[in-house]
């Protein structure tokens, strides 16, 4: 249920940047789908319950969503996309990054985020069912 007051606009704004995020991800290689969607899930579920249900039925996202909100679970696509993509951003990092303690922190982030997201739980539904 969305929040009163003033924290609803900025729960609702949160939720439509987050959205054009994930849209953008699906075309854009580096920039993530997945967590953009699911921000905002949570986001719209405090800032607007029209777009919170409209995610929530949507095709596509709404079993991902609802796998991550009662489950934690995340499906083996979305989890080899994000690796492959952190894979590539780190190859990148190393061929263009002018200081490399920078490029080697920042796969040590991206080691440590697969590593938990290889740690969550299958999903059942999500993009394995909608691919």
């Amino acid at each position: 249920m969305a929040e009163p007051g003033r924290a609803r606009w900025a729960w609702w704004a949160l939720a439509y940047l987050s959205l054009g995020l994930g849209f953008a991800g699906v075309v854009l290689p580096v920039l993530p789908t997945v967590p953009f969607i699911l921000l905002a899930a949570y986001a719209a579920a405090r800032g607007s319950d029209r777009l919170h249900r409209w995610l929530l039925d949507h095709p596509r996202f709404g079993p991902m969503i609802t796998d991550w909100q009662e489950h934690g679970a995340v499906s083996r696509r979305s989890k080899w996309l994000a690796t492959i993509s952190m894979l590539v951003c780190g190859v990148v990092l190393l061929l263009v990054a002018p200081i490399r303690p920078v490029a080697y922190v920042s796969i040590g982030i991206m080691a440590v985020v697969g590593t938990w997201l290889w740690l969550r739980p299958e999903a059942k539904t999500g993009l394995d069912d909608a691919g």
